[in-house]
């Protein structure tokens, strides 16, 4: 089994940037296995939406268009702890944001897609005011 927590949300100012990360527990992701994690959103009234991934063999990641070049996903694979490091916020951006994990192969097309992951932690809450 896998646990996933996320942390760091919070209130911030249109153009502001927050750093949101998400320990995992229960097993060790090898930097040379099959897995993706990733993270989502899901803002009041709307559909769990796609924002970043990172596919494992090769830490190569993926973004959806609203976020590319604003927000950045990593992992610290020491610590076992993804982290997405987001600039320019919006308040478009307001939503819960959710860590995610795969133990398998995705592809490119399966990561963005919400029901692909098997593990899912609480979420942690961001809001952007104008």
């Amino acid at each position: 089994q896998v646990q996933l927590v996320e942390s760091g949300g919070g209130l911030v100012q249109a153009g502001g940037s927050l750093r949101l990360s998400c320990a995992a527990s229960g097993r060790t992701f090898s930097i040379f296995s099959n897995h993706v994690m990733g993270w989502f959103r899901q803002a009041p009234g709307k559909e769990r939406e796609f924002v970043a991934a990172i596919r494992w063999p090769g830490g190569i990641t993926h973004y959806a268009d609203s976020v590319k070049d604003r927000f950045t996903i990593s992992r610290d694979n020491a610590k076992n702890t993804l982290y997405l490091q987001m600039n320019s916020l919006k308040p478009e951006d307001t939503a819960q944001y959710y860590c995610a994990a795969r133990l398998s192969a995705m592809t490119a097309t399966m990561m963005a897609m919400a029901g692909g992951y098997d593990y899912w932690g609480q979420g942690t809450q961001v809001t952007v005011s104008s």
